[in-house]
Formats: C-alpha cells, sequence, structure tokens
C-alpha cells in the first residue's frame, strides 16, 4: 500500500467569524409607549477548529483550499432575541499536524489524538445590547455594542508522518528499493540523490497475519539540521516512528563514519530521537563477498545490524524478524 499525493506542508489563509451587534431597540407597544430598552446581543462568530482524525494521512485536503472563513455573528434583535451563532468550520487533520507561525516559524500547538480539537482562530463575541446599559440615570439607553472583530492571519499546518519504522540514511542508499521489496508501495526508484522527495508509507506483512508501517523519508545530508537539502522537511518524520532503521550501503567507504554523521544530524535537530530503538542494515550486500563481510563487520556500530540485498531478497526475512522484535520492544 502506498499514499499518493502525499502533501506534508501547507500555508492557510484562515479568517473566524465577526460578533454580531447588539441591539439599540426600544420596546414599545400600544399600552407601554415607553417600555425601556429590550435589544438582545449579538451572536458570537464562528471559530475555525483543527480537529484530529485517524483516517487521514495526509494533508492533501488542502492543496487547492487556501482561504478558510467561518460564518460571523448574527445581529441582535427586540425582545432581548439573542443573534443567531457564527457556524464553526472544522478542519479534519491528520494526527501530527503542527501548526506554526508563518512570521516567527514558531510552533503554536500539535494535533496527537483522534478527535481532539484546537482553536486555530477564534470567533469574535457578540456585543451586548443597549438593556445592559440602563441605569438610574438613563433609563432609555440608544446605544449596543458592536461585535468584536474575529481573528484573520496566515498559519502553516505540517504533517510529521506516523509509521512504526523509519528508513534513515543518506541520499540513494537503497532505501526506496527496500521499500519496494518488502512492501506493496512504489516509489520512485533512480540513480541520483534526493529521488524520493516526499515520505512514502508501506505496509510490511509479517508472520501470523501481523504487519507494521515503514516509512521511506528523503534522504538526509551532513547539515540538513540547518535546512539544507530537504533538512528540516525530512528530520520533522523521524520524531513520530518507533525505530529508527539506518540503511547505509556495503560500497560505502566508511559505514562507521556515514553512521556517526547520521546519528549527529538526528541529535542536532532534537537530542530526544536518540532515545529511539536504532538498527542497521547494510544495503546493496550484493556486492559484497564473505571475506569483505567479515572485515566490515569488525567496525560497524555497535548497535543491531543485518547484511541485506533488495536485488538478490538476501536478509529481508531476517531483518523483518529484526524489525518486529523492536517493535515489540518499544
Amino acid at each position: 500500500m502506498i499514499v499518493d499525493n502525499f502533501v506534508d506542508y501547507v500555508k492557510l489563509s484562515v479568517s473566524s467569524g465577526k460578533g454580531g451587534r447588539g441591539s439599540t431597540h426600544l420596546r414599545r407597544e400600544k399600552y407601554i409607549p415607553k417600555g425601556g430598552p429590550d435589544g438582545g446581543d449579538g451572536g458570537s462568530g464562528g471559530h475555525i477548529i483543527l480537529r484530529g482524525n485517524s483516517n487521514f494521512w495526509t494533508l492533501l485536503h488542502f492543496k487547492y483550499k487556501k482561504h478558510i472563513k467561518a460564518d460571523h455573528g448574527g445581529a441582535g434583535s427586540g425582545q432581548h432575541k439573542k443573534g443567531a451563532e457564527g457556524s464553526d468550520v472544522y478542519l479534519d487533520v491528520p494526527l501530527g499536524t503542527i501548526v506554526r507561525d508563518p512570521e516567527t516559524m514558531e510552533a503554536l500547538f500539535e494535533i496527537k489524538d483522534n478527535d481532539e480539537e484546537q482553536i486555530l482562530m477564534r470567533g469574535g463575541m457578540g456585543g451586548r445590547g443597549n438593556d445592559h446599559f440602563k441605569t438610574s440615570t438613563n433609563q432609555s439607553p440608544r446605544y449596543a455594542q458592536p461585535g468584536i472583530p474575529g481573528e484573520e492571519a496566515w498559519r502553516i499546518l505540517e504533517l510529521k508522518v506516523l509509521a512504526d519504522v523509519g528508513l534513515v540514511g543518506f541520499p540513494n542508499v537503497g532505501k526506496s528499493t527496500l521499500l519496494a521489496s518488502i512492501t506493496a508501495a512504489k516509489p520512485e526508484i533512480a540513480d541520483y540523490e534526493f529521488t524520493t522527495l516526499t515520505p512514502n508509507l508501506g505496509i510490511v506483512s509479517y508472520r501470523n497475519d501481523r504487519s507494521f508501517v515503514m516509512a521511506d523519508i528523503p534522504g538526509i545530508i551532513e547539515h540538513a539540521h540547518l535546512g539544507k537539502g530537504l533538512g528540516l522537511r525530512f528530520l520533522r518524520h523521524i520524531e513520530r516512528n518507533s525505530v529508527l532503521l539506518f540503511t547505509i550501503p556495503a560500497d560505502s567507504k566508511d559505514i562507521h563514519d556515514e553512521y556517526r554523521v547520521l546519528l549527529n544530524e538526528l541529535k542536532m535537530y532534537n537530542p530526544e530521537l536518540l532515545d529511539k530503538q536504532r538498527l542497521l542494515a547494510i544495503t546493496k550486500s550484493d556486492l559484497a563477498d564473505e571475506e569483505l563481510r567479515e572485515g566490515m563487520a569488525e567496525d560497524l556500530p555497535d548497535i543491531p545490524h543485518i547484511f541485506i540485498s533488495s536485488i538478490t531478497t538476501e536478509g529481508l526475512t531476517p531483518l523483518k524478524d529484526m524489525v518486529w522484535k523492536a517493535i515489540e520492544n518499544q
């Protein structure tokens, strides 16, 4: 399975509703010519509310809808009738959606749970009618409050992909080929850097009808935590993976050094990422004979590792076993 048309970043113009004005109505009936003020309050403007939806995997539904507005509140009227409330607008988003202020890039909040609701833009309160302003010296006030304006701003929505295991590695090390080999996902595969520009999700079938989700994430490069290459766009997706599977090819000049660079980028972005379970897959192992593998094994990072080849399928079943064990430990 693969998520098509994956969108993990959108910028929206959002406007909540203005509060309705209060009424200045004075009660005038046939036998009560001076009945006093009976103006009702204005209705509140509608909120714009983000709501977590575990059935959503992407922000694609916002791709062509950049301007979102809630309804204004209705004006109050005589006989203390309150104006209609402006309807709230609910925006369903995937779990792991972060809201940012585009001016400061500050993270305002994150939607983490299904049905969790957070107000993105708060509607304005309705104005009070003239009945609230009656005093002993002014029995018939002819003024009322206007409604309070709603809020209007641009907001960025960013999505952090949720997966059981995330593939961590430099560009063009075989991550996409691995995902295509053990899932039904069909990521683009080519012999150049940054083939993967957005995350691909695949469901890995395991023993006894069990399964887990694997994410092929855009390749990392040195200084990615500073925004170099695909930079932060890659790193934010790592945060929601339970297990990190480092992928380094057998023809690498220095496997240990590549691992050190990758680990340092995670640490510089968010030190808490180092608390996640780490595994190592030496990809393209069909290029290395047994003697060469034995030599490499003496200088590998001190984490569980395995030699695999997505082309010959060598090691893929033991890899699933290793990943499943790590997921259960988490």
